[in-house]
Formats: C-alpha cells, sequence, structure tokens
C-alpha cells in the first residue's frame, strides 16, 4: 500500500470516529449535490460509510458542493452509477483516482462509458441482486431509460428506507415496488406536459423526453407518489427538473397535490446549488 494511499486511508477512518461523536453510526442522512441535465450527484451516508450516487458534474465542482454542506470528500466510501449518460459521470473517474474510491457500476454501463477512463476499482452490480457496502443494504432495480442498463436504487439500514428514482419514462411495477416503505424519495420530476409540447425542443426531442424511455413528467410524478405514499414517509425531494420544460415552483405544486396520506416534507432539488442535508 503506498503512503498516500494509506493516508487517505486513515483520514477516513479519523472522520468515522469523529463523525460517530457527531452523528449516531446508523443515522441515514441525504444530501443532493446537483440535479439536472447539467450534472446530478447525491450523497448519502450512515455516519460510517459515505458513498455518491453519481458525479455528473466535474470532480472539482462536486468537492465545492460538498465543502458547503461541511462534507469531507476524503471520507467517501464509493461511487455508485445509475447509467452511462454524461450528465450522471463526468466526475466519476476523475473522483475514483483522487480518492481511490471503487465505483459500483451495471457491467454493460460501464461497456458504454468509455470516457470513464482508469478507475481506481470496479465492483459491478446487476438489477434485482443486493448488495452491501459497509451496514449499508443497497438494491439496484431496472428502471425505463435510454440507456445501456439503467439503475435506481434503495438503500436501507436499521429498518430506515430510502429511494432513488430519476431518469425513468414511466414507473413500472417494479419501481412502485421497490420504493415503498420509504423514508425518503429522491424522485424525477421532469417537466410539464405542456410546457414541453409548447416549447422549443425539436419534435424528436420532446418525444424521446415524454416516451417511455425518457423522463418522468410532474403529472406522472403525482400519481406515482400518491400510489406509494404511506404514513412514514418524512421526505420527498423532486429531481432532474428540466430548466426549458419545467420550473420548481410548478414541479412543486402539481406534485405536491399528490401526497394525500402522508406529511412529507416536500422539497426541489436544484441544479445551481446543493440541497441541505437531511438526516433521518
Amino acid at each position: 500500500m503506498n503512503p498516500e494511499t494509506m493516508k487517505l486511508k486513515m483520514a477516513r477512518m479519523k472522520d468515522s470516529m469523529d463523525s460517530g461523536n457527531r452523528t449516531s453510526t446508523g443515522e441515514l442522512s441525504v444530501c443532493v449535490l446537483a440535479s439536472g441535465s447539467k450534472g446530478n450527484a447525491i450523497y448519502i451516508s450512515d455516519g460510517a460509510c459515505s458513498i455518491l450516487v453519481d458525479a455528473g458534474l466535474s470532480g472539482k465542482a462536486i468537492e465545492l458542493r460538498m465543502r458547503e454542506r461541511d462534507l469531507d470528500p476524503t471520507t467517501l466510501t464509493a461511487v455508485l452509477v445509475t447509467h452511462e449518460h454524461s450528465d450522471h459521470i463526468q466526475g466519476v473517474g476523475v473522483l475514483s483516482r483522487r480518492y481511490n474510491l471503487p465505483v459500483y457500476i451495471a457491467r454493460n454501463t460501464l461497456k458504454a462509458a468509455p470516457q470513464l477512463g482508469k478507475l481506481h476499482e470496479v465492483n459491478h452490480f446487476e438489477c434485482g441482486q443486493g448488495f452491501s457496502i459497509g451496514k449499508l443494504s443497497i438494491h439496484p432495480f431496472s428502471t425505463s431509460h435510454d440507456a445501456a442498463d439503467p439503475a435506481g436504487f434503495t438503500f436501507q439500514q436499521n429498518g430506515t428506507k430510502i429511494g432513488v428514482a430519476t431518469d425513468l419514462g414511466i414507473a413500472t411495477a417494479m419501481v412502485k415496488e421497490h420504493l415503498k416503505a420509504c423514508a425518503l424519495l429522491v424522485l424525477e420530476a421532469n417537466h410539464d406536459p405542456d410546457m414541453l409540447i409548447n416549447g422549443p425542443y425539436p419534435w424528436p426531442l420532446k418525444q424521446r423526453i415524454k416516451g417511455r424511455s425518457g423522463h418522468l413528467s410532474n403529472q406522472d410524478s403525482r400519481v406515482l407518489l400518491n400510489e406509494i405514499q404511506h404514513d412514514q414517509l418524512k421526505h420527498v425531494v423532486l429531481a432532474h427538473l428540466s430548466e426549458t420544460n419545467n420550473t420548481p415552483e410548478t414541479a412543486y405544486q402539481t406534485v405536491g397535490e399528490g401526497i394525500t396520506k402522508c406529511r412529507a416534507h416536500l422539497s426541489v432539488a436544484l441544479q445551481e446549488r446543493c440541497g441541505e442535508l437531511i438526516r433521518l
């Protein structure tokens, strides 16, 4: 083990001990660092294990976003990749090499992403087969999107469950099943159908976005949320909003109408700044 690798590992161990003094290990925390067509990244931690779901900004930008929330990039444990589109993987290779991070990625996604370059360590997962990182149980599930093998994820520890589902054209029965019983959901609300149809995009792109392998509309997100909500759902973060075909206010109002069976706090993730650190 070279000195630099040893230094990073020691720093991670120290931070885990320090974080245990600030936050009890097992308490889950989530922060959407960025969300939208220009870059996506979500930070999830249980106090001992800290991961990124996607790294679609530059490595430097992700480091800056993390530090805005007093999160130390040197304490990251791994990066998970949902799919190969550039707004989800731009910083993956850089962060993996800089911090000696393992990358968890589907085989076909890796094949479709040669721009990742050399990675410190690769761990393949298959949708439908759960795995663990530390004490964090992770279950990837297939989504309907125009990528090689796109995935959503649930994360679970000590009975608390988090669901992440962005970049999905439709909410399949499988998606609905996996997102049940979550305490926190990061859920796509990409576009308003009227704004999309009447907007400036060329017709083929409009068809792609609203198609079965495109992106979920505000209305579709509302229907999905209404179906899977339960009285223990505490937070819903709307994600991957289109800058051209949606607004935070429109998404919030439309999807919010679907919260009828619980008191979940609804928020909207933005492209230009990171969200709050949510603790569960």
